[in-house]
């Protein structure tokens, strides 16, 4: 019986978690178990979601199972980007120079602020009116 080898690891934004699971294959991507052309739609996301394989030279060389919820899909993306560059280190700790210096390593910590009692929004308030 053939043992088969997987990478997971956890990525994070915004409100979103994505659980990434790296598998040596080629190069197929499942995102939320429906093909990655078919779940994020705009290009941007999916280039996002692809930087850490080009970096490393790993495009083609791994299927990709991601599991994502909360959030937009912006901030999914952002979180399998995480996960995946993780996973890669978790398969090759040589490679955790390169994503670090391309900051993939890092969670982004910027979150919505919360809306204030009394206040419109955020930030913003309530029209003053004189009379």
């Amino acid at each position: 019986m053939v043992e088969m080898v997987k990478y997971a690891a956890t990525g994070r934004r915004k409100c979103s978690v994505a659980r990434v699971n790296v598998i040596p294959g080629t190069g197929v991507i499942h995102v939320n178990k429906r093909p990655f052309e078919n779940y994020f739609l705009r290009e941007t996301d999916r280039i996002l979601i692809l930087e850490p394989l080009k970096l490393t030279n790993t495009l083609g060389k791994f299927d990709i199972e991601a599991s994502v919820t909360g959030g937009g899909l912006s901030g999914q993306a952002g979180a399998i980007q995480m996960g995946l560059a993780r996973a890669l280190v978790n398969f090759d700790t040589d490679s955790k120079p390169t994503l670090k210096k391309a900051t993939l390593l890092r969670r982004d910590a910027r979150m919505k602020e919360r809306k204030k009692p009394g206040q419109k929004g955020a930030r913003r308030k309530f029209q003053w009116v004189k009379r």
